[in-house]
């Protein structure tokens, strides 16, 4: 089915209904499928003029890992380019399945619900490094980034690194959030580059501890594509550039008010107070008393401000919202309306005329949260899972910023985790 249509079914119609199969066994990606692939990717990356900066390795023979950072769909193409003839088999949230799940499957991709914790994703990587000796492409941050800067990576990285003991490469792509922002999916004429380095071979792994593993790959996935558009002065001129911006950016620096930001063709303005930012060629937002040369600065300050809600229990998201939920690849099926409570016990979710809550998850079973901008017209989402299923979950409020969510998730895990291990060193 289409992903925009509005299927309307019970919770117990859909809890009926056959799960993805994760357990399945995911295949090399098929060589007859190798030409499509790159005939579907080689146009855009010749367009924008992609260039791959290879960094400390000439050649390399599978196994191994390919880590992305991930800003738009852009990134899946040039990942496809980099290696070409060697094709990894991707990682793919379950939503990404949806109409395509054969062709995905016959593409060499593994399956997953975002942010759990899968046993049947280990044994399908498993059996591409070990048995296949075939690349396994991961995107870490497991979400396009909001505004094209880094995201937390899961602590449980570097354990995957140390169990497979294969040579690991990191693919940072610049310019991919200013060629297709995920809060306006318009594409501007923005040329783009990436680099591609091998940061670790199966002899620095035997050497480096996990946590060591793990600061080295947070240092290799540090971007920013403000920075890198300021720095190769790229303009971009496109009339509709601010538009979407007010979805990243909730909060008025100004009045303080987070559900009236707005934006327009160039500008960024607050409904509420009328403070009003123009955002210029080179990214830059400005205004009289309060200018953002560097949009990520605000983007920043907003979740201080989240982070010091939590740490002074000041933090709590109760709304009514609409629930869609997801089972397999077949689609979406809209299951009625509940409430998605987020407070320093975690996540909870209910069904109108439910009794147990879909959804109860405490702070450190979510590191992040997945959220959508106007998701296939439908509205801004907030997306949660089970091992069963992935719940779509729309504010009834769409003022209600799901970004403030987003901060909030990955903020309320770092202040939780910090806790324990002060409560374990007194």
């Amino acid at each position: 089915m289409r992903i925009s249509k509005i299927v309307n079914r019970s919770y117990l119609e859909v809890n009926k209904y056959p799960r993805f199969d994760f357990k399945k066994k995911t295949i090399k990606p098929l060589n007859i499928l190798k030409p499509l692939m790159y005939l579907l990717s080689v146009f855009e990356v010749k367009k924008r003029k992609s260039k791959v900066t290879k960094i400390n390795f000439d050649k390399i023979k599978p196994p191994y890992f390919m880590f992305v950072n991930h800003n738009s769909f852009f990134d899946f193409k040039v990942a496809t380019l980099t290696m070409f003839p060697t094709v990894g088999s991707n990682i793919v949230a379950i939503d990404g399945f949806i109409n395509r799940e054969l062709l995905l499957r016959a593409v060499g991709c593994i399956g997953k619900r975002k942010f759990t914790t899968d046993p049947h994703l280990i044994m399908n990587i498993k059996h591409i490094i070990k048995k296949k000796k075939g690349v396994v492409s991961i995107y870490p941050e497991a979400r396009y980034s909001l505004l094209g800067t880094s995201s937390p990576l899961p602590d449980s990285l570097g354990k995957l690194v140390k169990l497979f003991d294969v040579p690991v490469l990191v693919l940072i792509n610049s310019g991919h959030h200013l060629a297709q922002p995920v809060w306006n999916l318009r594409k501007r004429k923005v040329e783009t580059s990436s680099t591609l380095t091998k940061l670790f071979d199966e002899e620095d792994l035997k050497k480096l501890s996990v946590e060591e593993i793990n600061t080295k790959l947070k240092e290799a996935f540090y971007y920013d594509d403000y920075k890198y558009q300021k720095d190769h002065n790229i303009l971009i001129s496109e009339p509709f550039r601010a538009e979407g911006l007010h979805n990243p950016l909730y909060k008025c620096p100004v009045c303080g008010s987070e559900e009236h930001m707005n934006s327009k063709g160039t500008n960024l303005f607050c409904e509420k107070c009328g403070a009003s930012w123009y955002m210029n060629e080179l990214g830059g937002l400005e205004h009289p008393t309060k200018p953002f040369p560097h949009i990520p600065t605000w983007f920043e300050w907003q979740r201080q401000v989240v982070s010091f809600e939590i740490k002074n229990n000041k933090y709590h998201y109760e709304e009514e919202v609409m629930i869609e939920s997801l089972p397999n690849s077949k689609g979406f099926y809209r299951i009625g309306k509940g409430k998605l409570t987020h407070s320093l016990d975690g996540f909870i979710l209910t069904l109108d005329g439910l009794e147990e809550p879909l959804i109860k998850n405490r702070p450190l079973e979510n590191f992040g949260a997945h959220i959508e901008y106007n998701y296939f017209g439908k509205g801004n989402l907030v997306s949660l899972s089970t091992e069963r299923d992935t719940y779509y979950i729309y504010p009834i409020n769409q003022k209600k910023s799901v970004t403030k969510l987003h901060f909030a998730a990955e903020e309320l895990y770092t202040y939780t985790k910090a806790q324990l291990v002060e409560k374990k060193n007194v």
